[in-house]
């Protein structure tokens, strides 16, 4: 019953991603707010690989980050971005499909050779926190980044400000 509600936010929520990554210009992806922030590339790269890490959060109790590999990919353009979506979110449906529901109250960790990054906790927790939710925040930066730069961006709960104003 679990696996079935975290696959329906899954594809709805991924939808609601594949909406704004489709919509990052190129001329965007270097554009930064502040100089020590992530430009729009970085943090749409970003977006795209956390679905990368469902693979370890679903099926280990220890996700060793000292040894997660991560790859960006190229981010000079932004249907790279978008392809590395398509086929990282691909694959976390499938290891959500996959995944045993019966260990989804195992304790789960994060660390780096050995050394624990952030308490265990209940794998549920781990799944809509730091894959879910995590995810939900950097969209939110993505949008902020992206209307900083005069671009549009999509509705994805309700009409944007542009289809508000409309009304």
């Amino acid at each position: 019953m679990m696996k079935q509600a975290l696959i329906g936010e899954f594809m709805h929520e991924a939808e609601n991603t594949r909406k704004l990554l489709s919509m990052i210009p190129d001329s965007a992806l270097e554009y930064r707010p502040q100089p020590h922030l992530w430009s729009v590339g970085q943090l749409a790269s970003h977006i795209a690989e956390v679905y990368n890490w469902y693979e370890p959060t679903f099926d280990l109790d220890d996700f060793d980050m000292g040894s997660y590999k991560y790859d960006k990919g190229d981010i000079s353009k932004a249907a790279n971005i978008l392809a590395r979506f398509e086929e990282n979110v691909s694959k976390a449906k499938t290891v959500i499909e996959n995944s045993d529901e019966s260990k989804y109250m195992n304790n789960w960790i994060m660390s780096a050779g050995g050394n624990a990054l952030m308490p265990a906790m209940p794998k549920i927790q781990v799944i809509r926190g730091f894959l879910y939710n995590h995810l939900y925040h950097h969209r939110g930066e993505l949008i902020s980044h992206l209307r900083a730069t005069g671009n549009k961006v999509p509705s994805l709960y309700g009409p944007n400000y542009e289809e508000s104003q409309a009304f």
